[in-house]
C-alpha cells in the first residue's frame, strides 16, 4: 500500500518544478500537490517501509538507514527552496511525515491553512543562517585569562612560595578559581558573538549545544544558534559574522556560520 511522504509546504509557484533527486525511497519522483495558494512537495512512499513503526525500529537496529533518508529527505527540502535562482520561503517538515491518503493530507493543509500562510509570511523575503562555535584550544584562553587576572597571579605566587608537599594540594584551588575564570569568560565572550550577529537578524534562537558524538568531532561545542535574515540584510551579516571569524579564531576557537538553510527553527506551528 502506497502513502505520501511531506517534505515541505510552500507557496505556489508557477509552471512545473522539476525536482533532480528521487523521492525518500530512492524510487519515486519527487512532485507538487497544490492547494488553494499553497502547494506540498511530496513523494509516494511504501507504508509497509515507512509507516511509524517501521522507522522507529529502523532507527533502533539500522542507523545507515536512517541517516541516507535523513540525507535524501534534507537534499529534497533544499531543491525545494530555489526554483529560478531565487530562494523560495518554505516550511519544512521534520523527517517521517507521511500520510496514508491525500485526502488526509488536504484535510490536514485545510485545517491547518491560516496558520501555515502566517508561518510562510513571516519568513518570506527571509533566510534562515547558521552559527556553530568549538572551543579548539583552552589552553589560549587559560593563557589569557591568567595573564590578565590579579587573583589568579597572587594564588600562583603563594604557591610557587610553598613547600613543595604544601603546594601540590594547593594546585586544586588554583585549578579550580582558573575553571571558574575560564568559564565566565567563555559565557562572555558567546553572548558577544550571540548578540553581535544578532543585531543583523530579524530573530533568532540559541539552540541546544549538541556533544561531540552528534557532531562528530573532538572539540566541544560552546554555541550553536540560528538566525533569520531579511535577504537584504545577508551580505551585512556575512561581512560581520567573517570579521567575528578571524577575531574570534586568535583566541582558539572555531567560528562555522553557513546558509541559508531551510527554516526548521522559525516555522513552527
Amino acid at each position: 500500500m502506497e502513502g505520501l511522504y511531506l517534505y515541505c509546504i510552500r507557496d505556489k509557484t508557477p509552471g512545473d518544478t522539476i525536482f533532480p533527486s528521487k523521492g525518500i525511497d530512492g524510487i519515486g519522483e519527487v512532485f507538487t500537490l497544490p492547494y488553494h495558494e499553497l502547494e506540498a512537495v511530496i513523494s509516494g512512499v511504501s507504508l509497509q517501509e515507512f509507516e511509524s513503526e517501521a522507522i522507529q525500529i529502523k532507527a533502533q537496529d539500522d542507523l545507515n538507514w536512517i541517516k541516507e533518508k535523513a540525507v535524501i529527505h534534507e537534499r529534497v527540502i533544499e531543491q525545494a527552496m530555489i526554483k529560478d535562482n531565487k530562494n523560495l520561503g518554505l516550511i519544512p517538515m521534520g523527517f517521517g511525515t507521511i500520510f496514508k491518503e491525500e485526502a488526509n493530507l488536504v484535510e490536514t493543509l485545510d485545517k491547518k491553512h491560516e496558520k501555515i500562510k502566517q508561518v510562510l509570511d513571516s519568513i518570506r523575503g527571509k533566510q534562515e543562517w547558521g552559527l556553530k562555535v568549538y572551543l579548539n584550544d583552552r589552553t589560549i584562553l587559560e593563557k589569557n585569562i591568567k595573564e590578565a587576572n590579579e587573583a589568579i597571579k597572587e594564588k600562583e605566587r603563594e604557591i610557587a612560595s610553598l613547600p613543595e608537599g604544601m603546594a601540590f594540594f594547593m594546585e586544586d584551588d588554583l585549578k579550580a578559581i582558573v575553571d571558574k575564570e575560564v568559564n565566565t569568560e567563555l559565557n562572555a565572550i558567546m553572548d558577544v558573538l550571540f548578540e553581535g550577529l544578532r543585531k543583523h537578524a530579524v530573530d533568532s534562537v540559541r539552540n541546544k549545544i549538541l556533544e561531540k558524538e552528534l557532531t562528530g568531532r573532538n572539540k566541544p561545542m560552546v554555541l550553536n544558534v540560528a538566525y533569520l535574515i531579511s535577504d537584504e540584510k545577508v551580505d551585512e551579516f556575512n561581512k560581520e559574522a567573517e570579521r567575528m571569524k578571524q577575531e574570534i579564531q586568535e583566541k582558539g576557537f572555531c567560528f562555522e556560520y553557513s546558509g541559508p538553510w531551510p527554516a526548521y527553527n522559525f516555522t513552527k506551528f
